[in-house]
C-alpha cells in the first residue's frame, strides 16, 4: 500500500507572545514543524504530515489548525507526562524578538528527540522531508535513515554555528542533505563572511548539492552544483509584520517545488510565496478556501516581475 504522505516536517513549539505594549497572544501554535508544513500544502499535490513531541495539554485552537489545513498530524507522539513545549517570545516595539524557554527539564529532550524508529510507518516512504538543525550537532542519523529510504531530505539551520565546525564536520552535514537552507548570518558562520555569491560557491564546494541562501526583504539565491545554476529570487513586496517563520515555510515550499516540477527557479519562486503569506501577522495564516488560488495569483506577480 502507498502511504499518502508525500512531505513531512518536524518540531512543535506552543509561542506564549508577550508585545511591547504589555499584550499577549497565548498558545500560538509554532516551532518551526507548523510553518514549513503550511509552506509544503501550499504547493502539495497530495498529503503533509507534521511529526514531534507534544502533551496530553496540546491546544484543542492549534489541533483545529491543522485539521482545517488538512494537515496530518498522526505523527505527534502525544506524551501523558510532559507537557507541551512553551516558550515566551518577546516582541520589542522594533520588532526584535527574544525567545526565553518556558518548558525545563527533560521535556524538552523528550519532545525534540527524533529517532529513525519514532517517524511513523506512512512517513517514512514520504518523497520529501525536511527538519532544522544545529550546526555543530545535526541529527546525522535521521537524515542517513531516511535518504537510504530514498527520501529527499532538506535542511536549514535553526541558528549561527556556535562554534567553527571542521572540515570534516561541515562535509558531513552538507552531504547528508539534499537542499540546505541557510541565512546570511547562518552560512557566514559555517563558511566566513563574503558576497552572497561567494556564500553559495563556497557550501557547495564543501559538498552541498543544492543550496538556498535566505536574504530576507532582498529575497534568494538558489544554486545547484550539479548545473551551475544560480537564480536570484525576489522577496514578494506584502505588509511585513513578523518575519519569524518565512524561513520555515520557504523551505516547505522549496522542497516540494523542487520534487513537484524539477526546475529550481520555480521551486525558488514557489518559496517566495509561502514566505510572503508567514510574514504577514503573528503566528499562522489562517486557513481559508482561497489559499492556492492566492498562492497561484502571487506567484503570477512575482513572474511577471
Amino acid at each position: 500500500m502507498t502511504s499518502s504522505i508525500d512531505y513531512f516536517s518536524f518540531s512543535v513549539i506552543l509561542d506564549d507572545i508577550v508585545f511591547h505594549d504589555g499584550s499577549t497572544r497565548m498558545g500560538v501554535l509554532g516551532g518551526g514543524g507548523p510553518q514549513t508544513a503550511f509552506g509544503m500544502k501550499l504547493w502539495a499535490a497530495r498529503g503533509v504530515g507534521l511529526c514531534g513531541g507534544v502533551g496530553a495539554d496540546f491546544p484543542d485552537a492549534a489541533q483545529a489548525w491543522l485539521e482545517a489545513m488538512a494537515i496530518d498530524a498522526s505523527g505527534l507522539r502525544r506524551d501523558p507526562v510532559h507537557p507541551s513545549l512553551r516558550a515566551w517570545q518577546i516582541i520589542e516595539e522594533d520588532g526584535r524578538r527574544t525567545q526565553v524557554w518556558r518548558t525545563q527539564g527533560a521535556t524538552i529532550p523528550t519532545h525534540l528527540a527524533l529517532r529513525p524508529e519514532q517517524i511513523p510507518t506512512d512517513y517514512q516512504t514520504a518523497r520529501g522531508f525536511h527538519f532544522g538543525v544545529h550546526p555543530e550537532s545535526p541529527n546525522l542519523p535521521i537524515m542517513q535513515a531516511l535518504r537510504r529510504r530514498g527520501v529527499t531530505v532538506s535542511v536549514e539551520p535553526f541558528r549561527p554555528a556556535a562554534r567553527p565546525l571542521t572540515g570534516a564536520e561541515l562535509r558531513s552535514l552538507l552531504t547528508a542533505c539534499d537542499l540546505f537552507s541557510p541565512n546570511v548570518a547562518e552560512a557566514e558562520s559555517l563558511v566566513g563572511a563574503g558576497a552572497p555569491e561567494s556564500l553559495l560557491q563556497r557550501l557547495t564546494a564543501a559538498g552541498a548539492s543544492i543550496v538556498a541562501l535566505r536574504m530576507g526583504e532582498a529575497g534568494s539565491l538558489v544554486h545547484r552544483a550539479a548545473t551551475g545554476e544560480t537564480w536570484r529570487i525576489p522577496a514578494l513586496p506584502v505588509q511585513v509584520i513578523d518575519p519569524v517563520g518565512a524561513g520555515n515555510a520557504y523551505c516547505g515550499a522549496l522542497l516540494v517545488g523542487w520534487l513537484e516540477t524539477g526546475d529550481l527557479r520555480q521551486a525558488g519562486k514557489y518559496a517566495a510565496v509561502a514566505a510572503s503569506f508567514l510574514v504577514e501577522q503573528y503566528g499562522l495564516p489562517a486557513p481559508r478556501p482561497d489559499l492556492r488560488a492566492e498562492a497561484m495569483r502571487r506567484l503570477a506577480r512575482l513572474s511577471e516581475g
